[in-house]
């Protein structure tokens, strides 16, 4: 694949707010087409040329431009096995560029989610494995680890980033918990992200400036993340 990355093109965020309003397989069999030979080789050439980028900050970052699920770009079919929503469909574009030796949703990550009506960026983890949720609560009990994160997150914060993660109501039990861990062990995942209207330079290469300059600001909570979950892998 030789195209470069110019911009998405016009009518993508059409077909997101079509799916969105039409969520069914008569409708994607009709639009199909413009999904396929449109949105997802551009979005492949977005993945690759992102993460270009995205070496200089980290330079084993996977930039994946596979369609079959385990590469950057998330599925468009939703998996109905466990999931609530029985839409057959996921009316976004999700693209995961990753670092890390485990699957890819369980390492820490630099996360697009387009919609129709907003894009948001985000960097870390999304939600802990089990182990990986151990591991982390290890980490963060330990006073100089817990301190360096608190100093990473009120950085990210300070950017403009807000810090997200499904969280607990109260610390877990077993774990000692002082002023300098006690929120920390309230998440479940952990995330620096922005959310907001879609940029004019969606439909131009200028997006990937835009979205780089977001990861590198995020990046240094990625980079504690990144560095806890290897450590915790088997060897």
């Amino acid at each position: 694949m030789s195209k470069r990355f110019t911009g998405f093109p016009l009518g993508t965020r059409d077909f997101y707010k079509g799916l969105a309003e039409n969520n069914n397989r008569e409708w994607f069999r009709e639009n199909r087409k413009f999904y396929k030979e449109q949105i997802l080789p551009i979005a492949q050439a977005f993945v690759r040329d992102l993460g270009a980028c995205l070496r200089q900050i980290t330079p084993d970052v996977v930039a994946d431009t596979r369609l079959n699920g385990s590469g950057s770009i998330f599925r468009i079919q939703r998996d109905l096995r466990f999931s609530p929503n029985k839409t057959p469909y996921k009316p976004f574009l999700g693209i995961l560029w990753w670092q890390g030796s485990s699957k890819k949703t369980r390492n820490s990550g630099y996360y697009f989610h387009l919609e129709h009506d907003r894009l948001i960026l985000y960097t870390g983890v999304h939600l802990f494995s089990r182990d990986a949720l151990a591991a982390y609560r290890r980490r963060v009990v330990n006073e100089e680890h817990s301190s360096a994160l608190n100093k990473i997150i009120a950085k990210v914060q300070t950017s403009g980033y807000k810090i997200g993660g499904e969280q607990y109501k109260r610390p877990p039990r077993g774990y000692p918990v002082t002023e300098e861990n006690a929120e920390l062990l309230l998440y479940k995942g952990l995330h620096a992200g922005l959310e907001g209207p879609i940029p004019d330079e969606f439909y131009a290469v200028d997006l990937i400036d835009i979205c780089f300059e977001h990861f590198r600001k995020m990046a240094p909570l990625h980079n504690w993340l990144h560095q806890m979950l290897e450590s915790n892998r088997p060897a």
